[in-house]
């Protein structure tokens, strides 16, 4: 565990309130999850924010959790003009359209079952693997899916938490 700010950090713990939550709303679409986040700025290194970002996450309530998946685009189709989904999503950019066509039918099916995205971490993952993990999730009980969702959920934040924070 790192101890010291680092210049991206201190950048970070030293915004205005309303700017550093944009920021984070940019990170995570759940208002409360900013707001926990937030509160409890400044921060001394990144696993201090990590471990805050991953509290928040273990606190959000069902309509939070719905909240920030309403701010992820589904797999294969990340949000038009925006570098940080395209690069999320990027094991999807050379899939075939076979797999594209079996992505958007998965989607379809896991959203219908649920009532919301499918949400996983897909950096590094290829669109094989994602196809097999929708696959295998839609047959997860709400209750099941929802604490995996969880999961993914913090992965993703950490991810974009160090994109935040890095050092320029």
């Amino acid at each position: 565990m790192t101890t010291s700010s680092t210049p991206g950090l201190a950048r970070f713990n030293t915004l205005a309130a309303e700017e550093a939550a944009a920021e984070l709303h940019e990170v995570c679409a759940s208002a409360a999850w900013g707001r926990t986040v937030l509160a409890r700025r400044p921060y001394t290194g990144k696993e201090a924010l990590f471990s805050a970002s991953d509290a928040a996450v273990a606190e959000l309530s069902a309509e939070d959790l719905a909240e920030a998946m309403a701010g992820h685009p589904p797999i294969g189709r990340p949000k038009p003009g925006d570098p940080a989904s395209a690069r999320e999503q990027r094991g999807m950019a050379g899939a075939s359209e076979e797999l594209k066509a079996e992505m958007l039918e998965l989607n379809l099916a896991y959203q219908e079952r649920f009532g919301h995205v499918f949400l996983i971490c897909a950096t590094g993952a290829t669109g094989e693997q994602m196809r097999d993990a929708v696959k295998a999730r839609t047959g997860n009980s709400p209750e099941q899916e929802r604490e995996i969702v969880r999961t993914e959920l913090g992965k993703i934040n950490r991810i974009r938490l160090t994109r935040l924070v890095q050092d320029s």
